[in-house]
């Protein structure tokens, strides 16, 4: 039987996961497109998701640790972006 990871290990391994599958570093994914041709802007969301990602890294830097409860709605929030994402035509 797998021991589950502390909360803090599964945040990191989240965050982890969420940079390798969205195209946080890629800077013409942040530029918003012609007026009416978006749906769900990729710019706004996944600016949302940087911003999530940032907060998290610098509290579990600055000793945080975060609750079962931040780690799903990350969870659930960087699903959702993906799912955008890939409606936009951005993935």
């Amino acid at each position: 039987m797998a021991l589950k990871p502390k909360p803090t290990m599964a945040m990191l391994q989240l965050i982890e996961q969420v940079k390798l599958e969205l195209p946080l570093d890629e800077p013409a994914n942040f530029v918003c497109g012609p007026e009416g041709t978006c749906i769900g802007c990729p710019k706004k969301l996944l600016e949302l998701v940087d911003s999530e990602l940032s907060y998290w890294e610098a509290a579990i830097a600055n000793g945080d640790t975060p609750l079962l409860g931040d780690i799903s709605r990350f969870g659930k929030l960087c699903k959702n972006v993906r799912r955008g994402l890939k409606r936009s035509g951005v993935l």
